[in-house]
């Protein structure tokens, strides 16, 4: 499997960076870093986040870290992850259309 970005969820983590970064620069990319590493281990085990529950189809799957929600879409027939966000845990998502 190969792992691609989102322009959004490229977007998404640049914003958080620069949010955190505010207090600490150090923190920001560190954190950075280690969602990186985080959506790396879905070259092997793309299955390993949990489904979201705001989306129909089980393909679409989530990784949780410190807080925040890294969504991503299993493409098995192109053997590739596409990350399709990066949102803190704490939005409402249940009514958007754009989850699943």
């Amino acid at each position: 499997m190969r792992i691609d970005w989102s322009a959004v969820a490229v977007e998404d983590l640049l914003d958080i960076r620069d949010y955190l970064a505010r207090d600490s620069p150090l923190y920001a990319q560190q954190f950075v870093e280690q969602v990186m590493v985080a959506v790396e281990g879905l070259v092997d085990l793309p299955l390993m986040g949990r489904q979201v529950p705001e989306a129909d189809d089980i393909e679409v799957r989530e990784l949780i870290f410190q807080g925040y929600r890294m969504m991503y879409l299993v493409e098995r027939s192109a053997e590739r992850v596409a990350i399709v966000t990066v949102v803190h845990g704490s939005r409402d998502l249940e009514h958007q259309s754009d989850v699943s």
